[in-house]
């Protein structure tokens, strides 16, 4: 092998380059045992176990804990952060899914027009999202274009966008461009302030990405477990601004609502105001809700206060009813308090005030925004003692705020409003002109309220609102079992390759099994140094990696074995074994590349995870199997001249002179999968699917009972909480736990409604006597033992479910696609790229046609959802294989045996390749099975669809790919304009020994 060099040199440096990822865990070990020590110290004095933990590594994130020598020294931040990152499903933790919300974007870039047409294809574009792939700005252009003006006419009054080259005369294609590229901007600067306040959240190892294709982020908190705060973090525009105030003493501003009150009194109501308002005789439908403050009891900036379940009302009556908004001064802005009216024993009511917020002089907002804010942090107000949060703004906002309070201070110590998000958060009293930009909020703030306010203002707003669209929450305690799952997965699966291997090829066998421990120490190293999260599918495809893995080496040494038992020498039959069957490893492994590619861009979360990890596999294993093996084998026969065995005793003579007619039995093949895909259809078009969440949308809860039930009581308990919704529940294959799926108030935005399923949820168990515990610990996946409990939870959003339907359609069909462009252009006829094409639907449409017959039959369950989609994909890919490799034989035996009928050559083809069609099919079928045994139940369907995909890709090269192609190319002799065997050659070249 001419490049032995340059192999060995590759193989040194990935040895070093691997082995230096691994270096960083100890320290960062050391340091999570003594957090571990700490917490456990900790819980005996009744502190919450999680948070002394989570402090603890927090005091030690900037610490240095590791020295390299020419290197520098790392922080136990960094250190983790050059660690392989486990996934939610491995460590427990939190993940979301944000949709960029480009409705204010748009809003802005418009000036605020009023427009009617521009508002209803707004609302358009928000009702189309939830049912179309296409982006927001896309959709709201066609919703535009249906008013027949054009968006210049509203765009054009922007100055910023001038400067883009947009006037009134610029085409609708030219200013959607020009809008897209701002909103691309937008989405990137929301991405990259949200990542930096993540970075402020305490969280060890985050992952945050962005799909720009989509405006959509992507968010995992390993370890995390606050959802509700989680949400709010998230979600939360940071939008702080500074307000003069109204005074309810002043000069007509009760007079005005006490006037449209008694207007709207006299016109007739409007069928909303209808529905929410209680009639009080002599007032109007405004003041029977609000109640107003009293300028006698003293001079306040709140006006009014009324119910939360009125405020919607009394918004909508101030602020969009022109009859009425008319009678308020025009710079005159109404807010709400964030946060309810307290009780004289310091209690919360069920009031909320409303405030009259001044607009500054020449603006149409506030007097200072936040944008200023320079430094943020949260500490005990020094003389109330309340948690504050305090502020430095930089020289502009120093100036602002010193004049803004030094009028306010002068005007009989007029308040000043502070506006977080459009809830008032405080409307202190100001005594004197504050100089320096220096000012504190406060506001019943807990001191983890007060550090999370202080980091996002420190960052500064976002530039447009996020909307959780996918959301997932697991259990660290689920995620130990799936670590502890998986590695007895990996561990027998390597056990059995490594037993077969020897047993089957002997000395060999042992080349192959040091080949396949590279293999893995080289991925884990590359995922390590790549950043990338390894996930439960990202550990399957690792396992699944090492059958393929296996399989190169066995197509080399059936070659090997073919070229021994013709009469060569040992050394001669090794160099022609690596020369012929590098053809068919590069070609199978090409299949799974392009699998690999698609799956990882149309992909989200741990589907692309398991593509990058599944790609990584793949191009280790062309390296480590045709040019590490190849290595060894050399240095052993040649470098030390020592003999090496390809088979034992038991193995030397099987499958040798099998004369099978294989083409004989087409039709009957072709019958019997017409047979059994027929009744799929069936099956599919009276049953369907039994579609996962992330595929239909609706929320999914594991949850863990304390004592014996059974899934239709559990269905019957949640049908009244639940409003008669949708609700699926299964029994997962752990103890006593069942999977809850519902599409109750799937729909529905707020940051309040998951929670508010979550408390139906309990509810329902709760009064059917199925929960005993409180809803609190219900709610707990970090709890050891606390009775009936949630082990992990999940929201998909109706948009995110079509998105990825659609995805997983455009990836299957496009995978097919270009394996078809690659098999012609490799075997340079269209009879071969079609019969490989037919029989890789032939295998998609059978592992479907399993799940729709199958479901609700077999023990465990066979939903539909991004795995399955991954693994259908993957076999599909995988099936190549054997195709090629019989194809492969089909083409050299074309050339040598011209004289013959094409059936006999192709019967021919398929009978020297049947021994490693079987092997490489029975290696990668052994760890599959493997995974489906010790895997877990949250992978069962994915095991299940890769057993049934090996089955059948094995079935489909011999009795569909091969038959195919043989009936599309009676009237073809396959020897005529055959190709030169180009690859064969350019390999032997390149692989020629020096002597």
């Amino acid at each position: 092998m001419q490049a032995k060099g340059i192999v060995r040199f590759f193989l040194i440096l990935l040895l070093l380059v691997c082995a230096g990822q691994f270096i960083y865990m100890f320290p960062t070990n050391k340091v999570e045992k003594a957090a571990e020590n700490y917490a456990k110290e900790a819980a005996t004095k009744g502190l919450a176990y999680t948070d002394a933990k989570a402090h603890y590594l927090d005091s030690m994130s900037s610490e240095k804990i590791l020295s390299v020598p020419l290197v520098g020294q790392f922080t136990y931040q960094e250190c983790k952060a050059k660690q392989l990152a486990l996934g939610l499903d491995l460590k427990g933790g939190m993940s979301v899914v944000l949709q960029v919300d480009l409705r204010d974007f748009l809003n802005s870039l418009s000036g605020n027009t009023t427009d009617p047409e521009f508002k209803k294809a707004m609302d358009a574009a928000t009702a189309a999202q939830k049912a179309s792939q296409d982006d927001y700005i896309k959709l709201f252009v066609n919703e535009f274009k249906k008013s027949g003006k054009t968006l210049a006419s509203i765009f054009a009054r922007n100055e910023a966008l001038k400067g883009n080259g947009l006037n009134i005369e610029s085409s609708d294609a030219q200013v959607q461009a020009i809008i897209r590229t701002k909103a691309n901007e937008t989405v990137k600067e929301t991405f990259n302030r949200l990542k930096k306040r993540i970075d402020k959240l305490g969280v060890v190892q985050p992952n945050v990405s962005l799909d720009a294709a989509r405006d959509m982020i992507l968010v995992e908190l390993p370890g995390f477990e606050n959802p509700q705060r989680a949400r709010s973090f998230l979600q939360a525009a940071a939008k702080l601004e500074f307000w003069e105030v109204y005074r309810n003493s002043d000069p007509g501003v009760l007079q005005a609502i006490v006037d449209a009150d008694n207007a709207l009194k006299a016109a007739a109501d409007t069928t909303a105001m209808k529905n929410d308002t209680a009639k009080t005789a002599g007032n109007g439908p405004l003041i029977s809700m609000l109640s107003l403050s009293n300028p006698q009891s003293g001079a306040t900036a709140v006006i009014g206060s009324a119910e939360k379940n009125k405020m919607k009302s009394i918004s909508f009556m101030l602020d969009s009813m022109p009859q009425i908004r008319g009678r308020f001064p025009q710079d005159m802005v109404f807010r709400w308090s964030k946060d309810p009216v307290r009780e004289r024993d310091g209690k919360a009511s069920t009031l909320y005030e409303l405030y009259a917020l001044k607009k500054a002089r020449g603006k149409s907002g506030p007097a200072l925004e936040g944008d200023h804010v320079t430094r943020a942090t949260a500490q005990p107000d020094p003389v109330s003692g309340e948690v504050a949060v305090s502020l430095s703004m930089d020289g502009t906002g120093a100036a602002i705020w010193s004049d803004l309070t030094g009028r306010a201070a002068a005007d009989n110590r007029r308040e000043v409003a502070i506006v977080l998000d459009d809830e008032v958060v405080s409307a202190p009293h100001v005594n004197d002109k504050i100089s320096g930009g220096n000012s504190s909020i406060t506001g019943n703030y807990t001191v983890q309220e007060a550090q999370d306010m202080a980091s996002k203002l420190e960052v500064g707003k976002l530039p447009a609102k996020t909307e959780i669209v996918q959301e997932a929450t697991v259990g660290p305690s689920l995620g130990a079992e799936n670590i502890q799952k998986s590695l007895i997965s990996l561990g027998v699966a390597l056990l059995a390759i490594v037993g077969f291997m020897v047993y089957y090829y002997g000395s060999g066998g042992m080349v192959a099994v040091v080949a396949l421990l590279l293999n893995l120490f080289f991925i884990v190293g590359a995922l390590t140094s790549m950043g990338t999260v390894l996930t439960l599918p990202g550990i399957a495809s690792i396992i699944l990696t090492m059958g393929i893995a296996v399989d190169a080496n066995v197509i080399v040494y059936e070659r090997i074995r073919e070229e021994l038992g013709a009469g060569k020498n040992l050394w001669q039959s090794i160099k022609d074994g690596f020369i012929h069957a590098t053809p068919a490893i590069v070609d199978g492994n090409v299949t799974n590349i392009i699998a690999a590619i698609v799956l990882g861009y149309f992909g989200l979360g741990p589907v692309k995870g398991f593509a990058i990890t599944l790609l990584i596999g793949v191009l280790f294993t062309l390296f480590t199997s045709l040019l590490v093996s190849r290595l060894i084998i050399e240095w052993w026969t040649q470098d030390k001249n020592k003999d090496i065995k390809f088979s034992t005793p038991a193995t030397e003579n099987l499958f040798k002179d099998i004369n099978i007619d294989w083409m004989a039995m087409r039709y009957k093949t072709y019958i019997m999968s017409g047979i059994f895909l027929v009744a799929g259809l069936a099956a599919f078009l009276v049953r369907g699917f039994d579609l996962g969440v992330d595929l239909k949308g609706g929320y999914s809860y594991n949850v863990q009972f304390d004592k014996k039930v059974n899934s239709e009581d559990i269905r019957k308990a949640l049908e009244a909480p639940f409003e008669k919704a949708s609700t699926i529940v299964k029994e997962v294959s752990t103890a006593n736990t069942y999977n809850i799926t519902t599409s109750y108030r799937v729909n529905e935005v707020s940051s309040e409604a998951q929670e508010q399923v979550t408390s139906k949820l309990f509810e329902g168990l709760k009064a059917a006597g199925l929960a005993s515990t409180s809803l609190e610990q219900f709610k707990s996946t970090y709890l050891a033992n606390p009775g009936t409990h949630i082990t992990s939870a999940s929201k998909v959003g109706p948009m995110v479910a079509d998105d990825i339907k659609s995805s997983s359609l455009k990836a299957n069909f496009l995978a097919l696609a270009l394996i078809f462009l690659y098999i012609l252009l490799r075997f340079r006829r269209w009879q071969y790229s079609t019969g490989a094409v037919i029989a890789l639907f032939h295998d998609v449409l059978f592992i479907l046609a399993c799940f729709a017959l199958f479901h609700g039959f077999l023990p465990f369950s066979l939903e539909v959802d991004q795995a399955i989609i991954a693994a259908v994909l993957t076999i599909s890919a995988y099936s190549m294989n054997d195709t090629v490799i019989v194809y492969d034989r089909i083409r050299e035996y074309a050339r040598t045996y011209s004289h013959l009928p094409m059936r006999d050559i192709i019967n021919k083809a398929i009978n020297s390749t049947l021994s490693r069609t079987i092997i490489t099919s029975f290696n990668v079928l052994l760890v599959v099975l493997i995974l489906f045994i010790f895997g877990g139940s949250s992978i069962k369907g994915f095991a299940f669809a890769l057993i049934v995909g090996i089955f059948i890709g094995t079935y489909s090269s011999i009795f569909i790919a091969s038959p195919v192609m043989l009936d599309l190319s009676k009237n073809l002799n396959l020897s005529e304009n055959s190709p030169n065997p180009s690859v064969p050659e350019a390999v032997e070249s390149l692989n020629a020994v020096k002597k």
